[in-house]
């Protein structure tokens, strides 16, 4: 095979490797039963993949042929490792994934992540550990990348994950999705850990590019087949609000990737599909029994991408239900968002005054994004320095290029 050919093959599987890895892990775990083995089944068979599909072509189904690999991968290096563990428990292991005859593909492959991400999820793991292994495993972020979002250094984060993996193994928490009895109580962590990926799609911690569209699909993914699964009110609301935030994609960034807030951006670039969705979602959720803080929010975003214009919009209408997630949720980051939108209701002296409160509390003094509300509240009254110097805390806090830039631009119009 020519030089060519090969590199367009490599860019091929890394491609494949980009888009199908977590869902191919999923389902090895399934049928390997353990994440450290199904990890090295993973990347085994990728590596086979670049040694056979340059003699052989693509196959059809790349995905299936990926776990096929994997699982026989695994079989091999049980047996290799036969001659160190007792034989009859080898060959019990090995039968056990030799006969595992589901389909490698369709809807078991489909549900394997979910699978994954309430295993993940398990009451068994501490908080922290479930978010820390579900943005691991189910989404493929790196040990550096999630600890940036956690704002903790790369080793502790790793051996977070190790922790939580070991849990799993020895406490034998079952790959399955729970029972429907079991299902609500186990609710609440997954849907923050679908919330924190989205989050992390929607608003990189860090690096060049504001979004990663990758991450922000796979929870909206995930929340439609958890949608499916249980369609209770806060699982509908907070689809409705991924739906809702995922519509102004395209316009929160120019075409050179520098940020655009939300009273500049293009309306007319707003997804008008997703907005319809995730509003009759919302409609759907509202009245039932059980809505909590991720309808409040979805009603939040709706009644953004329902204003025509930024002028237009019902600033009072926010307020209010910033009340009643308050109530509902009580948080700093709650509390600065409701202080922006008592700005816009009623002057920027007013939001100030309320962002000030909370940085005195200490709450906010490392979120950059409450130096960022009260620089910008600073500016629109004319205290520049006070503008300044809150802009260069929020500079100092920021890991995101796209953020950097737009400070930047905002001191430089201060000093102009």
């Amino acid at each position: 095979m020519s030089e060519d050919a090969s590199e367009r093959i490599r860019a091929i599987v890394d491609g494949i490797y980009r888009s199908e890895s977590r869902r191919v892990f999923a389902t090895l775990v399934r049928l390997l039963g353990d994440l450290g083995i199904a990890e090295e089944a993973l990347h085994d068979a990728f590596r086979a993949a670049l040694e056979q599909w340059p003699k052989d072509g693509v196959p059809a189904n790349p995905r299936a042929w990926l776990v096929s690999a994997g699982r026989f991968k695994a079989i091999d290096g049980i047996r290799r490792r036969a001659r160190f563990d007792a034989l009859d428990d080898v060959a019990e292991q090995v039968e056990s994934i030799a006969d595992e005859t589901q389909a490698l593909d369709g809807e078991d492959i489909e549900d394997d992540r979910l699978r994954l991400i309430f295993t993940c999820c398990h009451p068994a793991l501490t908080p922290d550990a479930q978010v820390a292994l579900t943005l691991r495993e189910v989404c493929g972020l790196t040990t550096e990348e999630i600890a940036a979002a956690f704002l903790i250094g790369a080793p502790t984060l790793a051996q977070r994950i190790v922790r939580a993996k070991t849990k799993i193994r020895e406490a034998r928490i079952p790959y399955e999705v729970p029972s429907p009895d079991e299902l609500p109580e186990r609710l609440d962590s997954v849907l923050r850990v679908i919330y924190l990926v989205f989050n992390e799609g929607y608003a990189a911690s860090s690096g060049e590019s504001l979004t990663r569209h990758d991450l922000s699909s796979e929870a909206i993914r995930l929340a439609r087949l958890l949608t499916e699964l249980l369609a209770e009110p806060e699982v509908m609301g907070l689809l409705a609000l991924m739906l809702l935030h995922e519509s102004r994609r395209v316009a929160r960034t120019s075409a050179t990737g520098d940020l655009i807030l939300l009273h500049d951006q293009d309306r007319a670039l707003w997804n008008r599909e997703r907005i319809a969705e995730g509003v009759a979602l919302l409609e759907r959720a509202l009245p039932m029994p059980g809505r909590g803080s991720y309808c409040l929010q979805a009603a939040i975003a709706a009644t953004h991408a329902q204003a025509p214009n930024s002028d237009a919009t019902d600033w009072s209408e926010i307020v209010d239900l910033y009340d009643l997630l308050l109530a509902a949720d009580p948080s700093p980051i709650v509390e600065l968002n409701r202080a922006v939108a008592v700005a816009m209701r009623d002057g920027a002296q007013a939001g100030l005054a309320l962002v000030d409160a909370l940085l005195a509390r200490g709450d906010l003094a490392d979120y950059r994004l409450a130096h960022a509300a009260r620089a910008d509240l600073c500016r629109r009254l004319g205290r520049g320095v006070e503008a300044r110097d809150s802009y260069q805390r929020a500079l100092q806090l920021t890991h995101q290029e796209p953020e950097r830039r737009f400070i930047e631009r905002r001191l430089a119009e201060l000093r102009n």
